[in-house]
């Protein structure tokens, strides 16, 4: 089987593949093209998003500098999407974002790893899975998201988290390694931040 058959089965395969050196380096162009951009060149940066990502929808903020080992290349982002500063994706694998998502800064959505025997990385050993986070999740500053993880529609994730495992929707989870804390209810339509009372409604 191929490197590249190996990367698609998400086996173990080699990151440093001649064959993924290369084409990753056209999409890195273009990303180091994006951080390059004056922040009210919007036009631009819209225009290098959708160069950029395998899918982009609309009205998508992506505040630099963005980090990303293929460049986007691999990256599906819906609709109304905001990500803060320094936001890092490691798209080895990809990533599906659904729409109206908010990012803090300094998030990490990591789909690869190397593997704990010492002998696989010293022959450039990795592997890679997918990550998908649906419509309407908030992941506070910090957070770093793993391999292979699934987070529910209108979920929160509290900084600094780190999530190794899937997370439901309608939660508010958080913590090393991430859980649930409670469901997002009727306490959310009364305060907006601890006793802060909810004075708004749209």
């Amino acid at each position: 089987m191929i490197n590249s058959e190996r990367k698609e089965k998400h086996l173990l395969y080699h990151y440093d593949d001649s064959t993924f050196l290369n084409e990753q380096s056209k999409y890195e162009d273009l990303l180091y093209d994006y951080n390059q951009l004056r922040p009210g060149n919007k036009a631009e940066q819209q225009k290098l998003l959708k160069k950029m990502f395998a899918e982009i929808g609309s009205d998508c903020y992506i505040k630099a500098p963005l980090h990303a080992a293929w460049g986007g290349h691999n990256v599906h982002f819906g609709s109304r999407i905001y990500c803060n500063s320094n936001m890092t994706l490691i798209d080895d694998a990809e990533i599906f974002v659904g729409n109206d998502c908010m990012f803090g800064p300094n998030v990490v959505l990591a789909t690869a790893g190397h593997p704990i025997l010492p002998i696989l990385r010293n022959h450039n050993y990795v592997y890679s899975f997918p990550i998908r986070i649906e419509e309407n999740v908030w992941i506070g500053a910090n957070v770093q998201i793993l391999p292979n993880v699934s987070i529910g529609a209108n979920s929160v994730i509290g900084a600094g988290s780190v999530v190794t495992r899937n997370i439901p929707s309608n939660v508010v989870a958080f913590g090393s390694p991430c859980t649930i804390v409670r469901k997002i209810g009727k306490h959310d339509k009364k305060y907006f931040f601890k006793n802060k009372l909810l004075d708004v409604w749209q």
